[in-house]
């Protein structure tokens, strides 16, 4: 059954999704990227709240140099998070990166690689994720402006993606931009959750959470939505 993760950038917002029975809480800041980080002692202070749902947190939108993206994703661990998410940014040192994070995943931190639909990435990296003891790949959208990840990637990727995250013991997660109206068809490729920021806010992703959008897709996600929602 896919769940749902919910990204949320403040204490009360973390406890809005907490009580509608979101699956992934999701700590990032949208103002400062695609995976803008929040402050680590914030993430302890959220953690240190949270007791009945899991919780991930994004080290930022870094470059891919090992000597950045490490200590950066070594210091998130150390708040107490479930899932460390590190963004795939394109350029760089992606294979020195995936060897230094390697080193974290054999210490037992559950590390989630995001790729970006819209970089068109290669899914042959998912290999070489598993066999660094990555916990999770997900696929995401970098640039918001350009809409949601299914209208950046086509649904037949999306499914390949899917099943070669699966076919290698990997989380998978689809987001993106994503809209009511996407929930169903991504539903459809089964992946393990599907993550949402703009949609729980209305509509503009840097906004506050607006409760009944939260209910709104989360009913969407459990399939639960009733006949006169509107998408």
């Amino acid at each position: 059954m896919t769940g749902m993760l919910a990204s949320v950038a403040t204490l009360a917002e973390a406890r809005l999704v907490e009580e509608s029975g979101v699956d992934i809480i999701d700590l990032k800041n949208p103002a400062e990227g695609a995976l803008g980080a929040l402050p680590l002692a914030e993430v302890v202070r959220i953690v240190g709240q949270l007791k009945d749902r899991p919780v991930s947190a994004t080290v930022g939108d870094l470059p891919m140099q090992p000597e950045i993206v490490l200590p950066a994703a070594e210091a998130m661990a150390a708040t107490g998070v479930d899932y460390v998410k590190i963004g795939f940014f394109p350029g760089g040192d992606r294979a020195g990166v995936i060897r230094g994070l390697s080193a974290l995943a054999r210490r037992g931190v559950r590390l989630v690689a995001v790729l970006f639909g819209d970089d068109a990435p290669e899914l042959g990296c998912i290999e070489e994720l598993a066999a660094a003891g990555f916990a999770g790949a997900m696929l995401d959208t970098r640039d918001k402006k350009k809409g949601s990840l299914r209208q950046a990637c086509p649904d037949d990727f999306l499914r390949a993606f899917v099943a070669e995250t699966r076919a290698h013991g990997l989380l998978c997660g689809l987001a993106g931009s994503l809209r009511a109206a996407d929930v169903a068809p991504l539903l459809a490729l089964q992946p393990d959750y599907l993550g949402f920021r703009g949609a729980l806010c209305g509509g503009n992703r840097t906004d506050a959470l607006d409760p009944e959008a939260v209910l709104n897709i989360s009913r969407r996600v459990r399939g639960r939505a009733s006949p006169g929602t509107v998408a």
